[in-house]
């Protein structure tokens, strides 16, 4: 076949393809436009899921009459200018557009008109642009001092074909309801609104800049319970800083998509942060669940490409291993700070229980109230279930005789050093209060000074018994077993290359590998907590998580998989009454125990119920 050159048409709308996939994509190169040009207050209109009609209206710089004619040309910005030999630096690249094609590929697949007035213009002018086919600037009419007006019309009319691909209106309202979102998250100082079909979607006033201001937008977008459950990051490494926020354990999902990066103020899709978190919130959670993070990565433009893929949305740190290391670093610091907290929802989740419709049902909570109402209880109420049974902890003879007498621990002394006394500290001023009674031998039940507190006896224990068992593993190393008859993987010589590479970090976990020849590792001696094992589908496994992930979580994980294992059986059953000291002493170490606010597998280990919400519940508030 003989090679033809392709129209300048055919070329636009085949790169057109690459930067505009879907009407989401051109929302996200002009609110990215408008950003650029300093706005300060977005607005953006949809209909038709954006195929039909697309608005994108700022307050930034403006354009002039001749810089209008230019943004339309392919490879023409205002963002990108050489230095004073003329060189072009594409390794510096400061702004989040930079490449000159967004709206000529917009132009070339759909209806583009622009309106603007540039900052100190008394004029505006506009331009269309129509199936690639570009007009003269004229004079417009434009509602405001300064800034533009981009509107889309009948997106992809130019290529039918596209438009057998697009998902429904409501999957298209979504992507752009969730990419108008990450640009809010990534710009607080910024207000945004978003129109859907004419109703009002989002409205997100300017936020102050900083920590408070970043968080106040971030519980606008994600909830409310976002906010209440966010620990802080902030820690900088080697010119690298990252802040932001990520959430407690016990506040996790069911998937990944509350899992946001930005570098630079640019919203990315990295794999790399998806590891780093599993990484550290490996200790916490089940592989199931995901936690909820928000976290902003401020670098040297020279220190990450942008100019990865024409729609920008991924980027390739120089040096991967230290972004990952910050990373991992600052999320298990800010959880090791948050103690024995756990998260506002678990609470919220308990009471909804208690209220009507909650999940105990409805029937028995309206004969006890109605029988109430009438004026005393009525037998029906008294033959409640559980109304007359015999409670395992009171009847049998007093909290003193059943249980012992409370003992206080050694940090609950009077002032001359003697346990006991008037001026020893009440027990309910501790975060977590003072034991009054064990429930079902499996639930403690402890008064606060504005509340109570219900433990899971068993869930406590095992966090407790587990953090002990990694600080001791961390003391004194791995202990490792060598096999009798050294075994040989056979695995991809990039995979035995990178699994060779970290033989000094495996064998700090109790796995000693050696390369064995090209395409091969010998492995000599492996975890002895792991006993008896599959060390062939170990090493593999290693060698996906180092291809995935930059780091071998295969073997941490099933080695704290042991560890929670022991650690469970090692721990205080359900079912097992403890006395009032056993239970208060329970209580003040989960205090001291960094993340005892849930268990091995993310559970909450305790429920805190505030004073003001359940009087709520009997109406006395």
């Amino acid at each position: 076949m003989p090679i033809r050159r392709l129209p300048p048409e055919t070329v636009n709308r085949i790169a057109a393809g690459e930067v505009v996939e879907r009407p989401a994509s051109a929302v996200k190169e002009l609110v990215e436009n408008a950003l650029d040009a300093g706005a300060l207050s977005v607005a953006i209109e949809a209909d038709g899921g954006g195929l039909s009609r697309i608005l994108v209206a700022d307050d930034g710089a403006g354009l002039s009459p001749e810089e209008l004619s230019l943004a339309v040309e392919r490879h023409a910005t205002s963002k990108l200018s050489p230095d004073s030999e003329g060189r072009w630096d594409l390794l510096n690249i400061a702004t989040l557009g930079f490449r000159g094609e967004a709206l000529p590929s917009i132009g070339s697949v759909a209806r583009l008109s622009i309106a603007s007035r540039a900052r100190g213009a008394t004029d505006a002018f506009s331009l269309l642009v129509e199936g690639g086919a570009t007009g003269a600037p004229g004079p417009s009419a434009f509602p405001g001092p300064q800034g533009a007006r981009v509107e889309v019309r009948d997106l992809f009319y130019a290529t039918p074909a596209r438009l057998k691909f697009m998902k429904s209106e409501r999957a298209e309202q979504m992507a752009i309801t969730e990419e108008v979102k990450r640009q809010a998250m990534a710009h607080e100082a910024t207000a945004f609104t978003l129109d859907l079909d004419g109703k009002r979607v989002l409205r997100l006033p300017a936020e102050a800049p900083g920590p408070e201001g970043r968080l106040a937008r971030l519980a606008a977008v994600l909830g409310r319970d976002f906010q209440d459950n966010a620990l802080a990051i902030d820690q900088e490494r080697d010119g690298v800083r990252l802040s932001g926020f990520a959430g407690l354990p016990t506040y996790n999902r069911g998937n990944a998509a509350h899992q946001y990066l930005f570098v630079n103020g640019r919203p990315v899709r990295d794999r790399l942060l998806q590891g780093a978190l599993r990484a550290a919130y490996a200790d916490y959670l089940a592989r199931d669940r995901h936690p909820a993070a928000a976290l902003y990565l401020e670098l040297e433009p020279t220190q990450v490409d942008v100019n990865v893929h024409p729609a920008k949305a991924e980027v390739r740190f120089r040096d991967p291993s230290l972004v990952r290391g910050l990373i991992i670093g600052a999320l298990r610091h800010a959880l090791a700070g948050a103690g024995h907290r756990a998260s506002t929802t678990v609470a919220g989740a308990a009471l909804s229980g208690f209220r009507p419709g909650g999940y105990g049902g409805g029937s028995a909570s309206a004969a006890g109230f109605s029988a109430w109402r009438s004026g005393g209880w009525s037998p029906s109420a008294q033959s409640l279930p559980g109304l007359t049974d015999v409670s395992a902890r009171v009847e049998g003879g007093g909290f003193q005789e059943t249980y012992g007498a409370f003992e206080p621990g050694p940090d609950v002394r009077t002032a001359s050093g003697t346990p006991g006394g008037p001026s020893a500290p009440d027990p309910v001023d501790f975060p977590l209060g003072a034991a009054r009674a064990q429930v079902h031998e499996t639930y403690i039940i402890a008064q606060t000074r504005n509340g109570m507190i219900i433990v899971d006896q068993h869930a406590a224990h095992e966090r407790l018994v587990y953090e002990r068992m990694k600080a001791q593993m961390a003391a004194g190393g791995v202990s490792r077993q060598t096999l009798l008859l050294p075994e040989v993987v056979d695995l991809d010589p990039a995979e035995a290359e990178r699994v060779c590479a970290r033989s000094e970090e495996l064998a700090a976990l109790g796995l000693v590998v050696e390369p064995f020849g090209p395409g091969a590792v010998l492995v000599r001696e492996t975890p002895a907590l792991l006993g008896e094992t599959d060390t062939a589908g170990l090493v593999r496994d290693i060698a996906d998580d180092l291809a995935e992930n930059g780091a071998a979580l295969a073997l941490k994980e099933r080695l704290e998989e042991v560890c929670s294992t022991m650690a469970c059986h090692g721990s205080v059953r359900a079912g097992r009454r403890m006395t009032g000291a056993e239970m208060n002493a329970l209580l003040r170490e989960m205090e001291v125990t960094p993340h005892s606010g849930q268990c091995n597998h993310g559970r909450p280990t305790y429920v805190e119920l505030q004073l003001a919400d359940i009087e709520k519940l009997f109406g006395r508030r």
